[in-house]
């Protein structure tokens, strides 16, 4: 049979030796070899072409291998879902006990879990991609990194996370350590700050409050807010700006900050983590700063 109706018959190249058998190729193997035209992918799966498969082509590859009812989870699925998730691996969730290849992970579970159409995959949903993700992660940054990304950009909120790490918690030490650690906290960055704040042993701020002036017209909503003194303390990270005028809206909010008289200090997470203790002078030296003056006529808007 000729090539082009073999990849009528595939799925984006991708095809079971089985199906290659029935169309009348006796060796499909022959084909796989160094130098061949096409590829192994996976037991049992052949990519019709010996090029480096596109992710989707991998992901066709990995889900023809598991067998139907299949659905994506861990990294892969936090990347269908527009999170930054590492590692290789692909994982999928099976009914039945099938046995990986290499980084192919096949997990049996008892029941499969919801999924949804995501750009043609069977995908389940962030917050279960994301704590099977955290399960083959190393350290409490990268998957403080992960949840956090889920949350701020709104693919699912901490009580579903939780929810996930405590009905699978096998694995889940690590998402339910950080999501503990987390709290209200929205980023490694916040959560090195209120560290560090507690070491310091400023006054407890607020964290991501909302304030006003005496009008009742919102000025920010700053990382940490130091009421006693009205100094706002925040975080700037362009790991978690997202839109071509995020830059701008930090100058208009530094103004806003400006003209109701308060005192801000910014801080990069880069120096947070590497200079922690000369980021807790400069904090120290603008609260003595901020309480030499008269506090600002500003509030904390109380949430009903």
């Amino acid at each position: 049979m000729r090539i082009e109706h073999l990849r009528e018959r595939s799925d984006l190249g991708v095809i079971s030796t089985g199906a290659l058998k029935s169309l009348g190729v006796s060796d499909p193997g022959r084909r796989c070899t160094a130098g061949g035209p096409w590829q192994r992918m996976y037991p049992g799966v052949v990519l019709l072409h010996n090029g480096p498969p596109t992710p989707d082509q991998h992901l066709t590859a990995a889900l023809l291998r598991a067998g139907p009812d299949a659905v994506v989870t861990g990294a892969e699925a936090c990347r269908r879902h527009g999170l930054p998730a590492r590692g290789p691996e692909i994982h999928l969730l099976v009914p039945r006990s099938v046995r990986g290849s290499g980084s192919l992970i096949l997990e049996r579970a008892s029941p499969v879990p919801a999924s949804s159409d995501v750009g043609g995959f069977p995908v389940v949903s962030a917050a279960r991609a994301v704590v099977d993700a955290c399960r083959f992660l190393r350290t409490a940054d990268e998957a403080t990194a992960l949840v956090a990304a889920a949350v701020q950009r709104g693919r699912c909120t901490p009580a579903d996370l939780a929810a996930e790490a405590r009905t699978n918690r096998y694995g889940t030490k690590l998402a339910r350590e950080v999501l503990r650690e987390l709290g209200r906290a929205e980023s490694v960055a916040e959560r090195d700050a209120r560290r560090l704040s507690r070491r310091i042993r400023l006054t407890t701020p607020h964290w991501n409050a909302t304030i006003a002036d005496a009008s009742g017209v919102v000025i920010a909503r700053p990382d940490a807010w130091y009421d006693d003194v009205g100094l706002a303390w925040e975080i700037d990270s362009r790991a978690f700006h997202y839109g071509p005028r995020d830059y701008e809206r930090t100058l208009v909010r530094n103004s806003r900050y400006a003209a109701a008289g308060i005192l801000v200090v910014q801080t990069l997470p880069t120096r947070l983590r590497d200079s922690p203790d000369a980021v807790a002078r400069e904090l120290k030296a603008a609260h003595r700063a901020a309480a030499a003056r008269p506090r600002p006529p500003v509030h904390v808007v109380e949430l009903g």
